[in-house]
């Protein structure tokens, strides 16, 4: 029996990540490859043609889960009836602003597009943040949905999760579907904490620990971390443009866990609610290491935490509250 049509909205659809996501989508990428969608696509109205003109590709691509496509600058009219939100468009930071300037922009932008999310998405919407400061953002959009639930909104942190799977494959020169369990602690930034001490590897002789295979601690705890940290800055100095393809296949990543669940025995990276685990201070949106079973998602506990890591969880919650700060003076 045929399933119903997912309603699927992409905010900043015309961009970069936005023009990477949606084909990803439309494929099947993010939900299986028996899940009808319809795509709400959203953009500022500068962007309009552009819109228009993804609009044309998609519908020029033929995708046979693709049910219909809504393109639009109405915010109201993007959020009408839908299941999932993907929040990519922010507004970027630029040469010579101030991280306070950047926060009022995007606490404007995010006010309006979750007070849509209140009033017209669907029971139960699900909602992915991945326009940066992705932890914060998150949180304002909770701030101004208060209908919708906790548990119900996210941020991105599974591109950093899968930038240190792919470090570690590297290193090591194993498939990286073979690494399993990195974990991606605090706030998307360049304090986020890429842990490795609880990360294995399939090998011929059964699963090893990450730390036992690499053997080199001063790689693990110096450059694995900062590589992973400032990956993003070093694509944009290759690229010129920052990360679209990998950001928009973690998304997917995210979202298929999310509704699909995890393996077992593999969790993954989500910023979520904090409800203190961790001793994390409750009311952050914070990277925790996540299982997902029947479209929920739940913190894996009683990971030992030694004291370098101690420092850099504290580290990030630190940025993370300040942050937090910072974005509700700019509501007043």
């Amino acid at each position: 029996m045929a399933k119903d049509p997912v309603r699927v909205l992409v905010t900043g659809a015309a961009g970069q990540i936005g023009y990477a996501l949606v084909p990803m989508i439309a494929r099947g990428v993010m939900l299986g490859a028996d899940q009808p969608v319809i795509l709400h696509m959203l953009d500022i109205p500068p962007a309009a043609e552009a819109l228009n003109g993804v609009k044309m590709e998609l519908v020029d691509a033929a995708f046979p889960l693709l049910k219909g496509v809504v393109a639009t600058t109405d915010v109201v009219e993007a959020c009408t009836g839908v299941n999932i939100a993907v929040m990519v468009g922010g507004f970027p930071r630029k040469e010579g602003m101030e991280r306070k300037d950047v926060m009022s922009k995007n606490v404007s932008i995010y006010k309006s597009q979750a007070s849509a999310l209140e009033k017209h998405a669907a029971a139960n919407c699900k909602v992915l943040v991945v326009a940066n400061p992705a932890n914060t953002n998150a949180l304002i959009l909770k701030e101004f949905a208060p209908s919708i639930p906790e548990k119900n909104i996210t941020c991105l942190t599974r591109l950093d999760h899968n930038r240190a799977l792919g470090q570690i494959s590297e290193r090591l020169n194993v498939q990286v579907s073979d690494v399993k369990n990195v974990i991606i602690w605090g706030n998307h930034s360049s304090t986020q904490y890429p842990d490795v001490n609880h990360a294995t590897v399939n090998t011929p002789a059964g699963e090893k620990s990450v730390r036992e295979l690499i053997a080199n601690d001063e790689w693990l705890n110096g450059e694995f971390i900062t590589t992973v940290q400032q990956r993003g800055a070093a694509i944009i100095k290759a690229r010129k443009l920052s990360s679209a393809l990998s950001a928009a296949s973690s998304a997917c990543d995210h979202i298929r866990d999310w509704f699909l669940g995890t393996s077992e025995g593999t969790w993954v990276s989500m910023g979520v609610y904090s409800d203190g685990s961790y001793n994390v201070p409750a009311g952050l949106i914070y990277s925790f290491p996540v299982t997902c079973k029947n479209g929920e998602w739940s913190i894996v506990q009683g990971l030992s935490i030694d004291e370098l890591s101690r420092n850099k969880l504290d580290l990030t919650a630190k940025e993370l509250s300040e942050e937090k700060d910072l974005a509700y003076s700019c509501l007043s």
